[in-house]
């Protein structure tokens, strides 16, 4: 039998090896999961894994990402300056914390990063948000929907949905004006309608699919580089990420962005 270690990248032959993830954990003969790109946490015997070699970067892959966003966004550097929103951005996990406060900072968009566990959020939420002052709050981390329990409108069948609403409704308290606070939250397959009347701009998960590590961020930057007061496209702006409308959506929102002259 092939031997594991943890930080090995797998697949899983139960699921056609259609998805990579990094091992986290190994008790015996059960290994936990994370993955590699999709917020998505998973355990199996070890019988069922595939070794995988990573062919790209996600570092790179990461910066393809980048640049594809880059190319709809114009913004003349001879004559005017810009000032895009501010974003704070709270993760259940530390890697994709990182990984989404460097998409950022490459975009040169201010943010601020916390690691937060997914149930502890709404207790701090409206003294971070007192203490950034933030135009833009991403609320995200892990979450899950038990499929075999057949019921997407019982919060009790999502592993993390109930503690983004909660997190969500707090901020909402602080600020209820969705074009003065822009809240994108939600992660793998999160009970999107109740995000979203919680009071959410954007959320996942239509389909109560997976949703790439980068969704959020690639929401949350696309608004902090949009000028303030304009109304966004919001098709487009979905369909920047993965999965467009399966993984993610919301409602039209505004820009965050001041545009100064001269420069």
């Amino acid at each position: 039998m092939m031997q594991f270690q943890i930080g090995d990248i797998v697949s899983r032959k139960s699921y056609n090896n259609d998805i990579l993830f990094k091992i986290i954990d190994i008790s015996s003969n059960v290994v936990t999961l994370k993955g590699v790109d999709l917020r998505l946490y998973a355990d199996c015997e070890v019988e069922d894994l595939k070794k995988e070699e990573v062919k790209e970067d996600p570092i790179k892959m990461d910066r393809e990402i980048i640049n594809k966003n880059l190319k709809s966004i114009d913004l003349n550097r001879d004559e005017y300056f810009y000032l895009p929103g501010k974003i704070l951005h709270i993760d259940g996990d530390e890697e994709y914390l990182e990984r989404c406060i460097n998409f950022y900072h490459d975009l040169n968009v201010q943010a601020f990063g916390l690691s937060l566990k997914e149930e502890d959020v709404y207790k701090y939420i409206s003294e971070y948000l007192n203490e950034y002052n933030p135009d833009i709050l991403v609320i995200t981390g892990h979450d899950a929907y038990y499929k075999k329990k057949n019921d997407k409108d019982n919060l009790e069948n999502y592993q993390n949905s109930k503690n983004f609403i909660k997190a969500v409704k707090m901020a909402r308290k602080y600020e209820k004006d969705q074009n003065k606070l822009i809240i994108i939250s939600g992660a793998c397959q999160s009970d999107y309608e109740e995000l979203i009347k919680a009071g959410s701009n954007f959320a996942s998960s239509p389909k109560r699919i997976n949703i790439h590590a980068l969704d959020p961020a690639i929401i949350a930057s696309s608004v902090a580089l949009s000028v303030k007061n304009e109304s966004i496209d919001l098709l487009k702006l979905i369909e920047k990420t993965k999965y467009g409308s399966d993984g993610m959506g919301g409602i039209i929102t505004n820009g965050t962005m001041f545009v100064g002259y001269p420069r």
